[in-house]
This record gives structure tokens, C-alpha cells and sequence, in this order.
């Protein structure tokens, strides 16, 4: 029951080339850094993450993407990453934008065992009718676009199919978490971390602080250990804010 491993390098071990990965976070808030960093010092390539975003140029999955580590990401939301820009554009990046809510609901869709749900949202787009690009070809013509998907009317509305992600590993980060793998996550960090940790085959947390198991409320659990495989203590670390918005004083 014990899942806890020594260090962040040894729970990132064994992901190899070409490996899909589920990553926690919202912008740079609740990011696994001390995971990124370790799975950036051991030369892993080919990767095709799934993530809200992919960081900023320096910081967050935006340093394996500026490696060129990463060969597809799923997301919604480009960011303060002017290097993902110029990949995707450039054709080195394959990119599967996806509706917020819907990436929200595959993710957790696919750690509940559902291979796909109808939503309306993208209905009569693109993201319905196909064609989205998801890799440019060098001369900016596209490579490969979306395909369709399927649109069925239920009670006279649209709905379009999507599939739910499951992803060989998850990296996410917690504010708490006790041997056994059970999770808490402190306010806006818990965002897409207890989703991505759900799709993943392997889910690895880094934890600010570890505890032993019974110390932590079963009621104030986010997260149950039954979705978690390795726990790593990192403590708290550097965090970084995308963008800083400050008032004047007075």
C-alpha cells in the first residue's frame, strides 16, 4: 500500500519515448514542475501530452517543448508560449485544440471506464464538421486536419461524440498526500490535476507535503488513492505566476 518513491527522477523513470501523459495544471497554477523537471533531465522524446495548456516558453511542459520533446499535444489553450506558436505553425507540433469543458469530461470520462459521451458544445463547428488543422506542412498548407465526428439529435438538439482519454502516465501536483496515495489539493491548484490523474494508467503525484495514512479527512479527500500509483514528497519549491496583475497603491 506504501506507494511513495524517494525521488522525483526515480518516479519518472521508466516513461519512454513516445509515451502519452496526462498533466495537471491550469496555466502555471498546480503544475507537477518538479516531475517536468526530472522527466526533461532524462532525455525522453517523442511525447504526446494532454494538458490545458503547455506552459510558457521557460517554464512547465513549455521546457520539454522547447527540447523538442514533445511531438503532440492535446489542449485548450495556446498561452503565454510564443515557441508552441511557432511550432505549430512551422508544422513541428501536431496540436488537438479542444473545447475547455469537453477536455475537462474526456479526461475524466476516461478514468471512469466511458469511452464517450454526446455534448453539444462544437456542434455545427469545426470540431464537429472536421477539418481543424492539426499539423501544418512547412509551406503553412495543412498536413493533417480533424476528422468528423459523429452528431446525433437527442429530443430534437444536436450532439456530437467525443471520446474519452485514457494516457499510458499522469503527472500531477498536490498540496497533500499521504502514503497510500489519497489527495488534496488547495484551492485553484485542484483544477485539471484530479482529471488528468484519473486518465492516466500510471498516475504519479508530487506532493508538497506527505503525511501518513489516517492523518488526512476522508472528507476533505479530492482525490482517493485507488486512481494513484507512485507518490513523491518535493516539497513546495518554486511557483510561478503567468502573468503578474497588480493595483496601484492607493
Amino acid at each position: 500500500m506504501d506507494k511513495t518513491v524517494a525521488t522525483a527522477a526515480e518516479a519518472v523513470a521508466d516513461i519512454p519515448d513516445g509515451a502519452s501523459l496526462a498533466v495537471g495544471g491550469f496555466g502555471l497554477c498546480g503544475i507537477p514542475s518538479a516531475l517536468i523537471g526530472a522527466l526533461l533531465a532524462t532525455g525522453v522524446t517523442g511525447l504526446r501530452t494532454v494538458s490545458n495548456n503547455c506552459g510558457v516558453d521557460d517554464w512547465g511542459l513549455g521546457q520539454l517543448l522547447a527540447e523538442h520533446r514533445i511531438a503532440r499535444t492535446t489542449g485548450s489553450y495556446v498561452g503565454e508560449n510564443k515557441e508552441f506558436a511557432r511550432q505549430y505553425l512551422s508544422g513541428e507540433l501536431e496540436v488537438e485544440l479542444v473545447p475547455q469543458g469537453t477536455l475537462a469530461e474526456r479526461l475524466r470520462a476516461g478514468g471512469a471506464g466511458i469511452p464517450g459521451f454526446f455534448t453539444p458544445a462544437g456542434v455545427g463547428t469545426q470540431v464537429a464538421d472536421g477539418g481543424l488543422p492539426w499539423r501544418y506542412n512547412t509551406d503553412g498548407s495543412v498536413a493533417v486536419a480533424s476528422p468528423p465526428k459523429e452528431v446525433r439529435a437527442f429530443d430534437g438538439r444536436d450532439y456530437v461524440l467525443e471520446e474519452g482519454i485514457v494516457t499510458d502516465f499522469a503527472l500531477v501536483r498536490a498540496t497533500k498526500g499521504d502514503r497510500h496515495g489519497n489527495l488534496v489539493f488547495h484551492a485553484s491548484t485542484r483544477n485539471f490535476n484530479p482529471l488528468c490523474a484519473m486518465a492516466g494508467k500510471i498516475t504519479i503525484a508530487e506532493v508538497e507535503e506527505l503525511v501518513e495514512p489516517g492523518e488526512l479527512d476522508p472528507d476533505e479527500v479530492h482525490l482517493p488513492g485507488i486512481f494513484v500509483q507512485r507518490v513523491v514528497a518535493v516539497g513546495v519549491g518554486e511557483k510561478r505566476i503567468e502573468r503578474v496583475t497588480t493595483r496601484k497603491k492607493g
